[in-house]
């Protein structure tokens, strides 16, 4: 029974003395992964949505999404139909108050396809977007002429201001449109995979196919069209939802890694 206390308290002894050569580490280990959500981010934008309620000369719809390739890079695009009725005036010294030149409706479908850069870095567990990119735009559309007013040289009926004329009046179709976009946005978590976003864009049009009698003054996706210029202006605010598909380990940054 000795031999047997004395066998025990020996190979205690040896383990002890063999757990104070070793190095302690005062470190704590992370036992729990850093994995971020990957997957697909939908929804749609709220100001086409509100103008529509807004304003009768507009009906409008933008369905929105992004499918996150890398920790920072994604695949983003838009989808969108929008229908508006404008009328275009002209102001003269000479007239008493502005006149319509002409009132048209131009209704088309519009799509975005391109890449969005996050240049935001997260705290841990937060998935925020404060991002850059950029957008190849096609749009398909017709543009109806409702009224339209000509110079009439003979003044004695209507001295101060244009005759109404018909000419150039009617329906045109088959018009289309593809521009470059670049843009810069933010894309906040309001709670548990839901996003509320906005962004502004600039494009510009590389081509732009019109009617031979009415030019393309509003182009769905890009909105209005200038005069002697191809930049455009545009925005959106959306609310996505986002539906993670797969988790993938976040890599550390140079500097945490040079820091490590």
């Amino acid at each position: 029974m000795l031999k047997y206390f004395i066998s025990g308290v020996l190979c205690c002894c040896w383990f002890f003395v063999h757990a104070q050569s070793e190095p302690i580490n005062l470190q704590q280990k992370d036992t729990t992964s850093n994995k971020q959500p990957y997957g697909l981010r939908a929804g749609v934008d709220l100001s086409r949505l509100a103008l529509s309620f807004l304003n009768d000369d507009y009906t409008g719809l933008e369905l929105v999404a992004d499918y996150r390739l890398t920790q920072r890079l994604y695949l983003a695009g838009e989808l969108g139909n929008e229908k508006r009725t404008s009328q275009e005036e002209l102001t003269n010294i000479d007239i008493a108050s502005s006149t319509a030149l002409y009132n048209f409706t131009t209704s088309g479908s519009y799509l975005k396809l391109g890449v969005d850069l996050n240049t935001y870095e997260n705290w841990y567990g937060m998935n925020n977007l404060i991002y850059i990119g950029g957008r190849y735009a096609f749009s398909t559309f017709s543009q109806t002429v409702n009224s339209s007013f000509i110079y009439d040289s003979n003044r004695y009926w209507e001295p101060n201001a244009f005759a109404e004329g018909i000419q150039n009046n009617g329906e045109y179709g088959g018009l289309n449109a593809s521009w470059l976009e670049v843009l810069m946005g933010i894309k906040a978590e309001l709670f548990a995979n839901f996003y509320l976003g906005a962004s502004v864009r600039m494009g510009f049009l590389i081509s732009n196919k019109e009617a031979e009698n009415f030019p393309n003054l509003w182009i769905p996706g890009f909105n209005k069209v200038t005069d002697g210029s191809n930049f455009g202006v545009g925005y959106n605010y959306s609310i996505t939802y986002f539906l993670p598909l797969y988790r993938k380990s976040k890599k550390p940054n140079k500097t945490q890694a040079s820091g490590n």
